[in-house]
C-alpha cells in the first residue's frame, strides 16, 4: 500500500525529521522535508504530495496558517504534530482543515499508523472512489450526485434535497472518509460560523439522513465522529 505515497514533513527540529523519516522510509514511503511553513507550502504547490505532517511552531509560517493555506489548493490529508495538547489547540487545527492531531512527545510507530490510516481512508475508501473521471459525478455507495444538474439519487431513485442539504452532501461526497466539524460544514455553505449555528447544523444533518438513509437512526452514510463532527462512508 505504501509504495508511491509521498509524505511531506514540515518541522524545524532536525532530530524529529530524521526520526520520522527513518520510520516512514522503512515503511515504504517517500519523504520530503521542509524546515519552515513557507517552504512547505511551496513544496505542496510544486510537487505531488499525498499527505502532510505539520508541526505547529515553525519559522516564517506556523502550522495552523500552513494548514489553512494548503486547504486553498489541496484536499490531501493533513496531520498536525504539536507540543500543544489543549482542547482549544486541537479544535483549532481541525477547524482549519486538519484531519488528525497528535501531541508531542510521540511514539513514531503511532505516527506511522495514523498516517497509514489517513491514507487508506482518503485514497482507498475516499476521494479516489468518490469521483468518476470525465463526467464530474460523485458516486459513493448507492449515492450519486450530479453537480451539472444539482441532482442526487440513491440506488437510481431521485432524492429531493433543499439547497442547504445539497451543499452539505456535496461537501461530504467530495472527500469520503474525511472528518468535517460542524463549523467546517456550516462555513462551507453559509459563511462564518457562530456557536448558535451548532444546533442548526445538527438539524440539517438529521433531515439529510432522513432522505438518504434506509434507517436514519442507524446511519450508514453520514457517520457521527464523536467529539469531532461527521464523515461520509460508502454505506456498506
Amino acid at each position: 500500500m505504501n509504495d508511491g505515497y509521498t509524505i511531506l514533513i514540515a518541522e524545524d527540529d532536525e532530530d524529529i525529521v530524521s526520526l520520522l523519516s527513518l520510520y516512514l522510509k522503512s515503511s515504504g514511503y517517500r519523504v520530503i522535508a521542509a524546515g519552515n511553513g513557507a517552504d512547505a507550502l511551496k513544496i505542496v504547490r510544486r510537487e505531488k504530495v499525498d499527505l502532510a505532517l505539520l508541526d505547529v511552531m515553525m519559522p516564517e509560517m506556523d502550522g495552523y496558517e500552513l494548514t489553512r493555506r494548503i486547504r486553498t489548493v489541496s484536499n490531501i490529508p493533513i496531520l498536525i504534530l504539536s507540543a500543544r495538547g489543549q482542547d482549544y489547540d486541537r479544535i483549532l487545527g481541525l477547524n482549519l482543515g486538519a484531519d488528525d492531531y497528535l501531541t508531542k512527545p510521540f511514539n513514531p510507530m503511532e505516527v506511522v499508523a495514523r498516517i497509514q490510516a489517513n491514507l487508506r481512508r482518503f485514497y482507498e475508501l475516499g476521494a479516489g472512489k468518490g469521483v468518476h473521471a470525465g463526467d464530474g459525478k460523485l458516486q459513493v455507495g448507492q449515492l450519486c450526485l450530479n453537480p451539472a444538474e444539482m441532482s442526487v439519487s440513491r440506488a437510481g431513485q431521485p432524492v429531493a434535497l433543499t439547497p442547504t442539504e445539497y451543499r452539505i452532501l456535496h461537501k461530504l461526497m467530495k472527500a469520503p472518509g474525511r472528518v468535517y466539524t460542524r463549523a467546517q460544514l456550516y462555513e462551507s455553505i453559509n459563511g462564518e460560523f457562530t456557536p448558535s449555528d451548532d444546533q442548526t447544523m445538527m438539524v440539517h444533518i438529521s433531515k439529510l439522513r432522513e432522505k438518504i438513509e434506509e434507517d436514519p437512526k442507524n446511519p450508514r452514510y453520514i457517520i457521527t465522529v464523536r467529539g469531532l463532527g461527521y464523515k461520509l462512508e460508502d454505506g456498506e
